[in-house]
């Protein structure tokens, strides 16, 4: 096996254990814990940034990959891929701006700014791994 066989499980891997960080994080601040809550956004986003490494290090390897499916399962796979995307992209300067508002002490705007990130990139770390199944495990059943 070779790296770029072995990397999109283990980016799919990480993308689940940010999804799981940033609902443990929302508990922890919704709960009081601010210390257990920055902890756990940090470690998301430490997660979240090794994942992109990773998924950047696959593209580099092995390019990207076509869908082979047809028909209903290509929308599908197509409209969840287009949506995953386009949110990956908006979530890191709102990442950013959240992050920043936290440092400087601002709760007031980060809570404003996370209202809209902390969804938003959920669903991004979600729809990754839905992304990898449909395209490794559900695809090569049905072409």
């Amino acid at each position: 096996m070779n790296l770029g066989e072995i990397l999109p499980p283990v980016n799919a891997g990480m993308n689940a254990t940010s999804a799981v960080l940033l609902v443990m994080g929302w508990r922890a601040v919704r709960a009081g814990d601010r210390v257990r809550h920055r902890a756990l956004m940090l470690s998301a986003l430490g997660v979240s940034a090794l994942f992109l490494v990773g998924y950047l290090t696959r593209v580099a390897l092995t390019g990207t990959h076509r869908f082979p499916g047809t028909g209903a399962l290509r929308t599908a796979y197509l409209l969840l891929l287009g949506s995953h995307t386009v949110l990956a992209a908006a979530i890191v300067p709102l990442i950013g701006f959240a992050l920043f508002h936290a440092w400087k002490g601002n709760f007031e705007s980060h809570r404003r700014v996370a209202r809209y990130t902390f969804p938003a990139w959920l669903y991004v770390s979600v729809t990754g791994v839905l992304v990898y199944v449909m395209l490794y495990w559900v695809a090569p059943k049905v072409s």
